[in-house]
């Protein structure tokens, strides 16, 4: 296995490749609190055959005051050399999280450096769907040399958007449902007023998928990010609640061509918890971009 046909990979080509050398399948399956799932018991008591469960909830940087922190260079080399995961292996995605936490993990390792790594189309859900193999317990693995990762220069820091408040150098597009976005009240994920960073528009992530859990047509999602009032040909900056949702954003901006992108990393969590932050409520006029 040399390199992925794509970074978008359907549940038929991983079926037939799934033993070939080099590909690794790493589950990356994360819940909101509330959501009351074990992710990793999960995986051991159903997963596709020899994937890893890559253990997302923990892969940040505890030592940052951002919550659920960027991971440094060394934990990403760290996490997947314990899991066998070598410098020259391709690596396919997948998750079965109602907040479709591969692109958070597409993300992290790409923006860090790392290629040939591509998201499973549907995600487990439709692994199940079409009947195909799942098996149970812990892989057996070996620990692999670590490969080397980069500090990501496509995350931005709360800094960077206050600067850019006054730049306008990026757009913000916020992943989170329209009624955090715009709403008053209290924010029923993480807490707090509900509320955006000014000028920021809303693509909420669910809206980049079909009724079956794959993502849409290159074709629809530039429509649906032009109906958000985003200009393709400008810089986006994607923002949600911690950094999740809106690295779905990011892959379904790759996936029309657009990686002119990056990652508020603290998002409205770390935004709406400081007072001197601007922050914006309730309906805004604005008018699609041409």
């Amino acid at each position: 296995m040399n390199t992925l046909p794509a970074s978008l990979v359907s549940t038929q080509w991983v079926a037939e490749n799934l033993r070939s050398p080099g590909l690794v399948v790493l589950d990356a399956s994360y819940h909101l609190p509330a959501a009351a799932r074990d992710a990793a018991g999960e995986f051991a008591a159903a997963h596709i055959p020899g994937a890893r469960f890559l253990g997302l909830a923990s892969l940040f940087d505890a030592g940052s005051p951002v919550p659920y922190a960027f991971p440094t260079p060394e934990q990403l080399a760290a996490r997947l050399a314990v899991l066998g995961v070598g410098p020259e292996d391709a690596i396919v995605i997948y998750d079965d999280s109602a907040i479709r936490t591969s692109a958070r993990a597409w993300f992290v390792l790409t923006a860090s450096g790392r290629g040939n790594v591509a998201i499973l189309d549907g995600g487990l859900g439709k692994w199940r769907a079409e009947g195909l193999p799942l098996e149970s317990g812990a892989p057996a693995t070996a620990p692999a040399a670590p490969a080397n990762f980069t500090a990501p220069t496509r995350v931005r820091t709360k800094a960077d958007m206050l600067a850019n408040l006054d730049s306008g150098a990026e757009q913000v597009l916020d992943a989170r449902s329209a009624d955090r976005v715009y709403g008053s009240g209290i924010d029923p994920v993480h807490g707090g007023q509900n509320g955006r960073i000014p000028g920021a528009r809303n693509l909420p992530f669910t809206e980049v998928f079909n009724p079956d859990g794959t993502w849409k047509s290159p074709e629809a999602l530039r429509e649906g990010l032009a109906a958000a009032g985003i200009d393709l040909a400008a810089p986006v900056t994607t923002s949600c609640g911690s950094g999740v949702t809106a690295s779905v954003l990011l892959f379904a901006m790759h996936l029309v061509g657009k990686d002119d992108t990056a990652l508020y990393d603290g998002s409205w969590s770390e935004w709406s918890a400081d007072p001197d932050t601007p922050k914006a409520q309730g309906p805004e006029s604005w008018e699609p971009a041409a």
